[in-house]
């Protein structure tokens, strides 16, 4: 006969899975829309009274622009607004994900276009007006620099231990608390709305260099194809990006392992007295939050609390459920 003790489930507490630093991640982001929609509106209504199309056109693309942090900034906000709402069973710390996955998939369709239109002008090239495109280039540099140092201010993907609820756990000082801080730079750990946010600033950035670069050279030794060899090169590595950042929001949204290394360490935490772990699910919650349900399976006199004693050293896991089987 088998006895199956109560699933246990730690102390009631809020789910707010938040990372470390949201709230000026939101300002941050906010700040950087509006430099964008001001250089936005500055560009198109100075093509308009100048008659310059190119200033138009870069005027436009800076709203696309524009338009890609808004989503990082409407993550932020709705992220926080509903963070205590209890029809988010685990919180909403992957809002961030959900939209570094959108964010990447318009980042791959911009790679597409881009490499599309540099095709094209390879096999058709048309004329280049350099002396109003180069400024223009180095003017859309400059705003992506100073809009990556707004972002990137304080940003890092240090341990979010700033958990917003309490397990209250107990900790057994003879634990090896080196656990707590060994996955200072691993996935989980990752702010992904703001990450997708600085790859498109990064994106665009390096775009407006090798745009640069190509421009100066095909003006210098006529070599107009430098233009749309540039393009090329730039959609290749924006296509990189962004099939990078789709392979890792996506894994957390479908709730993969994110850290196998600790998952194994909690595993061992629980069968280092000779049970035996049954059935094991880590995934992550939110930037530095993980959540975990762990069956035992036991011949002794053990309950819930000796397993919660055991996990406690491991402060990433913020949601924890134990279920304990007991073997007769």
């Amino acid at each position: 006969m088998t006895n199956q003790g109560p699933a246990f489930q730690i102390s009631p507490h809020s789910h707010v899975f938040l990372g470390q630093d949201h709230e000026r991640a939101e300002r941050r982001t906010w700040a950087v829309i509006i430099l964008c929609t001001v250089m936005m509106v500055a560009e198109i209504v100075g093509g308009a009274l100048f008659g310059s199309l190119a200033l138009i056109a870069d005027g436009l693309h800076m709203s696309t622009h524009a338009g890609a942090l808004l989503l990082a900034a409407l993550a932020y906000t709705f992220a926080r607004k509903y963070a205590e709402d209890p029809g988010f069973t685990f919180g909403t710390g992957k809002f961030g994900d959900l939209a570094g996955y959108s964010s990447a998939i318009v980042l791959a369709m911009i790679a597409l276009l881009i490499g599309y239109e540099a095709i094209s002008r390879f096999l058709d090239p048309v004329p280049i007006a350099f002396d109003e495109a180069i400024p223009i280039a180095a003017l859309g540099l400059l705003v992506n620099i100073a809009s990556a140092w707004l972002l990137a201010s304080g940003h890092h993907h240090g341990p979010g231990h700033s958990h917003g609820h309490s397990h209250d756990h107990d900790h057994d000082d003879d634990h090896d608390h080196d656990d707590d801080h060994d996955h200072t730079d691993d996935m989980h750990h990752r702010d992904n709305n703001m990450r997708a946010a600085i790859v498109h600033v990064m994106a665009d950035a390096a775009v407006s260099v090798l745009v640069i670069a190509g421009l100066l050279l095909a003006r210098t030794f006529g070599w107009l194809w430098m233009d749309p060899l540039a393009g090329f090169i730039g959609a290749v590595v924006i296509a990189s990006w962004s099939v990078a950042l789709i392979r890792d929001t996506g894994a957390i949204l479908l709730d993969r392992t994110p850290d196998p290394g600790m998952a194994e360490k909690v595993r061992l935490a629980i069968e280092s007295d000779g049970d035996r772990v049954t059935d094991l699910h880590l995934w992550r919650l939110g930037p530095g939050h993980l959540g975990a349900i762990v069956s035992v399976a036991t011949s002794a006199q053990r309950e819930v609390a000796h397993y919660r004693q055991k996990l406690a050293h491991f402060h990433d896991l913020s949601h924890v459920t134990v279920e304990v089987l007991h073997l007769s």
